[in-house]
C-alpha cells in the first residue's frame, strides 16, 4: 500500500507537524507514567484502525519492557488479568473518549471517577490530552494510508 500524502516532504505538513511532534514529545515528558502512556495510545490505535501507529506504540512498549502477553491483550483488557486498576481505568477513559460519537452523552460519570480514583488532577490532563492527541494522530494517518511496518522505536524522540 502507498501513502496518499507523504507528511515528511510536504512543507504545509512540516510546518504543522513539527508542533503536533513537539506536542507528544511534552506527552512522554508528563507525570502520566509511560506505560500506561503506550497502552493508552495503542488502544486509541486499535479503535481508529490506524495501523502505522499500531506498529509505533507496540514497538515502543517493547523497548521500555512492555511484556507480549500484555501488548496482545489491549484489545481485550476487560477480560484480561495483567492490568492493574488504574492501567484499566485508563484505558475505559481512553475507549470512552475514542468513541464520542458513539455515546450520546460522551465520557460517562462513572468512567471519570474510575479514573480520577487512580490519578491526580496534572495525570487526568495528561491522559486526556494523551487520547485526544491519538485520536488526531490516527485520523492524520488512516486518512492519508500511512503504511505499517516499518517503525524504528526511537524515531519521533
Amino acid at each position: 500500500m502507498d501513502a496518499r500524502l507523504d507528511y515528511f516532504t510536504s512543507p504545509t505538513a512540516g510546518k504543522v507537524l513539527k508542533h503536533f511532534v513537539s506536542a507528544g514529545r511534552a506527552l512522554k515528558d508528563s507525570p502520566l507514567p509511560a506505560a500506561t502512556q503506550e497502552l493508552v495510545a495503542l488502544r486509541v490505535s486499535q479503535i481508529n484502525g490506524c495501523a502505522v501507529c499500531i506498529d509505533m506504540h507496540t514497538k515502543e512498549a517493547a523497548v521500555g519492557g512492555e511484556t507480549s502477553v500484555r501488548l496482545n491483550l489491549v484489545a481485550a483488557w476487560r477480560e484480561a488479568t495483567v492490568f492493574t486498576e488504574a492501567e484499566r481505568a485508563a484505558l475505559a477513559l481512553a475507549e470512552e473518549g475514542t468513541r464520542v460519537a458513539d455515546a450520546a452523552g460522551g465520557v460517562g460519570d462513572e468512567v471519570w471517577a474510575r479514573a480520577a480514583e487512580h490519578y491526580d488532577e496534572e495525570q487526568l490532563t495528561a491522559l486526556v490530552v494523551l487520547i485526544s492527541f491519538m485520536n488526531a494522530a490516527n485520523r492524520l494517518n488512516v486518512i492519508a494510508r500511512q503504511p505499517a511496518g516499518g517503525y524504528e522505536p526511537g524515531r519521533f524522540h
